[in-house]
């Protein structure tokens, strides 16, 4: 299928070829008839990805912030390394979309095939929604016209929250797209509407929708003008709908505000308030977040689970409806907001325009002369002989990757190709980040279905590099088919699991202490790290038990990120923690025969003291904190026994005290055995050894995280 997508990194657009996704249980495929490109969001996301580094610093302070914290702990190669990779990765573009059904998810309810409907879709050819963000299309609504659905409730949701009653005077400052469906909403609504904006032409199309409409200058506020229409009293709110970085529009738009007035903003605007211009007035100030409440609600928005009506009356959903009913009852006119109609293959004429012509509003993606194809989930990958080194080698092993992640990308796939594997597959959700892994793993192909990797003959070994909840299921599929198996942490998420894989994996064909049959695999890669490898060499020599003190500052993660979900990442005690278990187990060498944790409770579940005590009458403390300062090194581990103490600083500085045979060791970039950790895995297969890890020690470690995981 054909998409659009952008590399943020220099601001390209391509129309790529990607393979179609695959409706989860609470999503709809839909196969698109057209989408919108409007001349504001996108706009914006283009001059942001055609601006040097320096600009794009400059929009946004907070990253540079981040940035200079991860240099103070990290270093500065590691530090534009990880910058360089993120804005690498290709964006999909678009947020606008009508189309119809294609395929419904199992758990879908209250569609049927071929029905049309809009979204907040990509310029895709087919586009993967989730049921909350989906609204059927009236009989008497063109497809012309539902295209505009979701700039519409953008719209609907400031109006919304302004509260407007009829009879009201709201003024509306910026009358591009978004800023004329917010006339025509006011005016449906019974409220006098005064738009403002710099360019004559949107001040003429206002106008020509009813409202009264003035030509704004950029310095000036219009007190005059406002004045004149409200009886000497002010608007009761203003709306801002602009895109600027200017702090004038906001002081203008509280200036023509009566006492105790409103302000909302939906737009982008500066942020520098006057103080004087709100408190003499007492006036309201409020942001509008996007289509509506359930907008970043991974619950609504990704498991599909809906606000009871009666307690949230307006959804995003709800407002699609209501945007398109007010279509259909021809109270909300679009057509006049149409700039041109292009051919989605055309795609770089049509967002040459956007660059180039600020006076168009919206311009229609067409995809009629592309969507006559079936969607298809494996595509070859052209450039497939580039950067790839076929072997010859009986011992060569064809890899398949599940999951083409951050991680995934920046180190995985970087060490599997190192070391003589043929990259065969990469699957990924939606086949954005599966291409761009394409272009610089030369994987023969990229794909969105799973089971062309599990199930084929030719691939040997397959990474599982994907969401934590997914792991259990894809081992276990994996064991079944014979392949061998190199999975992030966690190996699974509940003892259920852990069960499931432990009775397969041992009744797995030819499994045995030899080196023959499956390899199972789990990426705990600090026990590899060069620096570990010295400490675990001088601690054998050591005949008394160790005291291990080891803190990691882990830094907050917001709540709705998917490793705080407890469905989808287990927490980050089960989703990280579990790599500082498997460290001391290693240094250790000896079996965890206790354990406790005392943590800060409430909200803070990622911020726990774990202590361990082992077979060999060793002890180990792991400090996982999440309320600490990312400038400060992550990790720090710190080892006491028989008069002699070892400190690691982060994976780059090591020293020891009392123990010469243990010199000291800098390196000038940091070392977690990523890298070493694959290295181990494909020798193990490739030349039939035993697993690097035992299967014993993955199952002790795996079942101890999920036990202090579930506690909390």
């Amino acid at each position: 299928m054909k998409q659009i997508i952008q590399n943020l990194d220099n601001g390209e657009m391509s129309l790529v070829d990607l393979p179609c996704p695959i409706p989860s249980g609470n999503e709809l495929l839909i196969r698109s008839n057209l989408s919108l490109l409007s001349n504001g969001t996108e706009r914006m996301l283009l001059e942001f990805g055609k601006a040097g580094y320096l600009s794009k610093a400059r929009q946004q302070p907070e990253k540079v912030k981040q940035v200079v914290d991860k240099i103070k702990a990290d270093g500065a190669l590691a530090t534009y390394r990880s910058v360089k990779h993120k804005l690498g990765q290709p964006i999909p573009m678009g947020y606008s979309n009508v189309g119809s059904v294609s395929e419904i998810g199992a758990g879908v309810l209250g569609f049927s095939k071929g029905e049309r409907l809009v979204s907040n879709g990509f310029h895709s050819e087919f586009v993967c929604v989730s049921k909350n963000l989906v609204a059927k299309v009236p009989d008497g609504v063109s497809d012309e016209e539902a295209v505009f659905t979701v700039p519409g409730a953008i719209a609907m949701q400031g109006v919304r929250l302004t509260e407007p009653v009829i009879g009201e005077t709201i003024a509306v400052f910026g009358l591009g797209l978004i800023g004329q469906l917010l006339v025509q909403i006011l005016l449906a609504n019974g409220c006098r509407v005064i738009g403002f904006d710099i360019d004559s032409n949107r001040v003429r199309l206002a106008k020509s929708f009813g409202a009264a409409a003035y030509k704004l200058s950029r310095d000036k506020a219009p007190v005059p003008e406002v004045m004149s229409h409200t009886s000497g009293v002010g608007v009761d709110a203003s709306i801002i709908a602009t895109a600027t970085t200017s702090n004038k529009v906001i002081s203008h738009a509280a200036q023509i505000c009566r006492k105790r007035g409103r302000v909302t903003l939906v737009g982008v605007t500066g942020l520098n308030l006057s103080r004087s211009d709100f408190y003499e007035k007492e006036l309201k100030f409020q942001v509008s977040c996007s289509y509506g409440p359930g907008r970043y609600d991974v619950v609504y928005e990704q498991e599909g689970i809906d606000y009871p009506i009666g307690y949230v009356r307006w959804t995003e959903q709800r407002n699609f409806s209501a945007v398109l009913n007010l279509m259909a009852d021809k109270k909300l006119d679009v057509k006049p907001l149409i700039s041109s109609s292009i051919k989605i293959t055309d795609m770089k004429m049509a967002y040459d325009r956007v660059l180039s012509d600020k006076t168009v509003l919206g311009v229609l993606l067409d995809y009629s002369n592309i969507t006559a194809v079936e969607p298809d989930r494996i595509l070859a990958n052209p450039k497939n002989t580039k950067g790839w080194k076929k072997s010859n080698s009986s011992g060569s092993l064809n890899i398949g990757f599940l999951g083409s992640g951050s991680y995934a990308q920046s180190q995985l796939m970087p060490a599997f190709k190192k070391f003589g594997t043929q990259m065969s597959a990469v699957i990924s959700k939606n086949g954005i980040s599966g291409y761009e892994a394409c272009k610089k793993f030369g994987f023969l192909s990229n794909a969105t279905d799973p089971e062309s990797v599990l199930l084929s003959p030719t691939i040997d070994a397959v990474v599982i590099a994907t969401r934590h909840d997914s792991h259990a299921r894809f081992v276990v599929e994996a064991i079944k088919q014979g392949k061998h198996i190199f999975v992030e942490k966690p190996l699974c998420m509940s003892l259920d699991q852990l069960e499931e894989i432990k009775h397969v994996y041992e009744h797995a064909k030819g499994v045995d202490v030899s080196g023959e049959g499956v390899k199972l695999m789990v990426g705990f890669n600090r026990r590899f790290a060069p620096q570990i490898r010295a400490i675990k060499k001088v601690l054998k020599t050591l005949n008394e038990p160790k005291s291990f003190v080891l803190r990691i500052n882990a830094g907050a993660l917001p709540k709705e990120h998917w490793a705080q979900s407890w469905s989808q990442g287990g927490g980050r005690v089960l989703g990280e923690a579990c790599h500082f278990i498997d460290l001391l187990r290693f240094l250790s060498g000896s079996r965890i025969v206790s354990w406790n944790k005392v943590g800060l409770g409430g909200a803070a579940d990622d911020t726990v003291s774990i202590s361990l005590t082992f077979a060999d009458g060793s002890i180990g403390t792991i400090h996982y904190f999440s309320n600490g300062h990312r400038a400060m090194p992550k990790e720090h581990l710190e080892v006491f026994c028989q008069g002699s103490i070892i400190q690691l600083n982060n994976y780059k500085s090591l020293k020891s005290f009392g123990l010469p045979e243990l010199s000291q060791v800098n390196l000038w970039r940091q070392n977690k055995g990523q890298e070493l950790c694959v290295k181990a895995f494909c020798q193990s297969v490739m030349l039939n050894e035993p697993c690097p890890i035992a299967f014993d020690e993955i199952l002790e470690v795996s079942r101890l995280s999920i036990e202090i995981a579930e506690q909390i």
